[in-house]
């Protein structure tokens, strides 16, 4: 059964000059693995602003038809790797890359305080035990961007898209250049590579049961 997953990263952000979703998935998109061979996979990166997740994202689904969602997101106080359950009906007051705050504390006043994601959190977790960095599952992807894609995509799969599942992982900042000794336990865009691949062979198997 052929597939597709749309891979998302986003672009920097205030305080995140860099950020490594998005090179990650772009190299998501050139993953080869026998599990993959016939797997289309569409690489995405949002400007981090809340505009333009509300115009990309839906212009995404209806264009590719999507089977399933794997989205990275940077965490920039994070020390390893975090698999997202639930997007929080909640919002920060902080700007997004384009200076623009929502300036409300809820994504959609009126509704419920949080929504599942179809993640198949557990062969993703088994998928990433063992690797640098280190996996957790997490219950609160925060209140910025991530988070309102989160939201979003939520939102998205509660209705007859087709889209049967959507996984959202939060990644730690990355070590740029020569190892030093007050970065050495900090993860390389490398090492994120091989856990964005090893996440995209289990939503892949996921989607096929």
């Amino acid at each position: 059964m052929s597939l597709t997953i749309l891979v998302t990263g986003f672009g920097p952000f205030p305080g995140a000059p860099f950020n490594p979703t998005g090179p990650l998935a772009q190299r998501a998109k050139r993953a080869r693995r026998p599990a993959l061979a016939d797997v289309k996979i569409v690489a995405h990166i949002f400007p981090t602003s809340y505009a333009a997740v509300d115009r990309e994202l839906p212009e995404l689904i209806a264009k590719h038809k999507p089977d399933a969602l794997l989205m990275f997101g940077l965490a920039p106080r994070a020390r390893g790797l975090r698999v997202e359950t639930r997007a929080r009906n909640a919002l920060a007051l902080l700007p997004d890359a384009g200076g623009a705050s929502l300036g409300r504390r809820a994504i959609a006043v009126g509704s419920p305080t949080s929504m599942k994601l179809r993640t198949p959190a557990r062969p993703l977790l088994a998928a990433l035990r063992g690797l640098r960095p280190r996996v957790t599952l997490s219950r609160d992807a925060g209140r910025y961007l991530c988070n309102y894609l989160c939201w979003r995509v939520a939102e998205t799969a509660s209705t007859s898209t087709g889209l049967r599942l959507a996984a959202f992982i939060h990644v730690p900042p990355v070590r740029r250049g020569p190892r030093r000794k007050r970065d050495k336990a900090m993860a390389s865009l490398n090492d994120l590579t091989v856990a964005g691949d090893r996440a995209l062979v289990a939503l892949v198997a996921a989607a096929r049961r």
